[in-house]
């Protein structure tokens, strides 16, 4: 995949805050992600998401296939603890830091998501679901 051309991809949240994230151009106006969102919702580590070019700047447009890879967040007022991010890769998953307070985890679809949430519900931080959101997790119990 390395031999593939990178380029930035710009995802657009209901506020209007942008994040790009870099992605593999595969042709066709489809890219596969080769980042964890940090702020975006329902899209995952090398999901392949179409794209739109809009002034020169490509802008995503939706996921065509998901990669079988699910985003959870942890936010603390420090560094998130070392120890805790030694057992989430320990478990198989990989994570991506904005800041050392603030962290993406990829679940990878072998991995058991139960297994990462009840670490970060054990360590007492702030966390979420990004992908699959706690709504799309539990619908059918809200």
């Amino acid at each position: 995949m390395t031999d593939l051309p990178l380029t930035k991809i710009a995802f657009t949240d209901v506020d209007g805050d942008v994040e790009t994230l870099w992605a593999f151009d595969l042709g066709k106006g489809r890219y596969k992600l080769d980042n964890t969102p940090w702020h975006q919702y329902s899209v995952s580590y090398q999901d392949i998401v179409s794209a739109i070019d809009r002034d020169g700047e490509l802008h995503f447009d939706r996921v065509i296939i998901k990669s079988g890879y699910r985003t959870l967040r942890v936010r603390s007022d420090g560094p998130v603890p070392k120890t805790l991010l030694d057992a989430l890769v320990e478990l198989g998953c990989k994570y991506e830091g904005a800041v050392p307070s603030f962290i993406g985890i990829d679940v990878p679809a072998d991995v058991e998501l139960t297994s990462a949430t009840e670490l970060l519900i054990q360590s007492g931080l702030e966390w979420e679901h990004a992908d699959p959101t706690y709504e799309e997790i539990y619908a059918s119990q809200v």
